[in-house]
């Protein structure tokens, strides 16, 4: 018998995504918890992967957990005391980082808006506030991605060393 592979569905992400009808392959299997290998053999070029998980894991002291957000698929979510930071989502070629801002989060965010890329400035502008907050899927093509969200993660919740 072969073994369960994760199933691949392919789902729009996030508002620059949706307008311009671009989709992505996630891991969808609910039964089938991928195992680290299956997640980086999903992302192919782990670099940008890697750098995010690095720069959390020394500057939060959040525990990673795999977690299935059903029709999202498999996350690595940070998560700490029922809060959680940001969730990475592991697709075909790339990942996306899901990073929810309340009110007063955005608040902070808005006055350094222009230190941020410009897709994520856009993103920022085109993603409404809503009562459970504003929800940021950034699909992670680049070094400037990795820095945007790394001052927006700071302004979330304060690092213990950057």
């Amino acid at each position: 018998m072969l073994p369960l592979l994760p199933r691949r569905v392919i789902v729009g992400v996030g508002t620059f995504e949706r307008r311009n009808k671009v989709s992505f392959e996630r891991m969808l299997e609910k039964h089938h918890q991928p195992t680290d290998k299956e997640i980086l053999d999903t992302i192919g070029d782990t670099m940008f992967w890697q750098k995010l998980r690095d720069f959390l894991e020394s500057s939060y002291d959040f525990t990673p957990e795999l977690v299935n957000y059903g029709k999202h698929g498999w996350t690595i979510r940070y998560r700490k005391s029922g809060k959680t930071l940001c969730s990475l989502f592991p697709e075909q070629g790339a990942f996306t980082t899901l990073i929810v801002l309340g009110k007063k989060e955005t608040e902070k965010v808005l006055p350094i808006i222009d230190q941020l890329n410009s897709n994520i400035q856009k993103l920022i502008g085109d993603t409404q506030q809503l009562h459970d907050g504003r929800w940021l899927w950034i699909r992670v093509r680049n070094q400037t991605d990795i820095e945007s969200i790394k001052e927006i993660l700071k302004l979330k919740r304060k690092p213990k060393r950057t």
